[in-house]
């Protein structure tokens, strides 16, 4: 069996300390799961049942340690929004899973930064329209590599940071998060079977912005290292 079209490949991500690599197959984002952002954003931060919008796998731009990776600002925007996350990377799949086991199924963490074109996506949302034009344009999820569970455990605290241009835009605890990431995944896996591959984008503290071509951003979590990217 021959493809009609040049076969496109799987995106990936590095796994820290190795030459492996993590193919990623869903990305799934969590909206507002930090109080202090839900309230920026102008909505109650009370604990209501989570929701989820997704992004294309190849929209994941891979941000090497060490390195300063090359983000490009998108068009049809003026007005392009940071939002540092943690990402849970599965390594098991299952639907109807319970809390207590949710973290059974995560391979690993990894830093992650939900890029929006927040001019469509408030555009969008006066409309009652979906979200994808506002978040899944190319490149909108710059992530670094992904640190396995089993050498940093499952984080639950710890501070979560973007800088841009040497000042301090986010900060925020993974503690301050509404839904775990084990809620996260346990829900989740109650309206879609979860797989090997799949990313979870866990939510954004407080400090949403724009950022500009020329300008330098550094996403860290507690634990997990740092990513750079400059917007070209």
């Amino acid at each position: 069996m021959l493809y009609v079209i040049q076969k496109p490949p799987r995106p990936t991500l590095p796994v820290v300390g190795t030459e492996d690599l993590f193919p990623v197959r869903r990305v799934y984002c969590v909206g507002r799961n930090y109080a202090a952002h839900a309230r920026e954003m102008g909505h109650d931060p009370n604990r209501e049942p989570p929701f989820f919008f997704m992004k294309p796998a190849d929209a994941m731009l891979p941000a090497p340690a060490g390195k300063t990776a090359e983000l490009p600002y998108p068009p049809k925007t003026a007005n392009y929004h940071f939002e540092v996350e943690m990402a849970a990377a599965l390594g098991t799949g299952g639907c109807d899973i319970p809390v207590e086991r949710a973290l059974d199924h995560v391979y690993g963490y990894a830093i992650g930064l939900d890029m929006t074109r927040r001019d469509l996506q408030d555009e969008a949302k006066q409309l009652r329209r979906p979200w994808d034009l506002g978040k899944a344009a190319d490149h909108s999820g710059p992530t670094g590599p992904i640190h396995p569970a089993a050498q940093v455990g499952h984080p639950s605290r710890g501070a979560i940071t973007l800088i841009v241009d040497g000042a301090t835009k986010q900060s925020g605890d993974l503690a301050d998060m509404i839904w775990s990431v084990a809620e996260q995944v346990s829900y989740l896996s109650g309206y879609f079977t979860l797989q090997p591959g799949d990313l979870i984008f866990s939510g954004t503290p407080e400090g949403v912005g724009p950022v500009a071509r020329g300008q330098t951003m550094v996403g860290a979590i507690g634990g997990l290292g740092e990513i750079r990217l400059r917007v070209t």
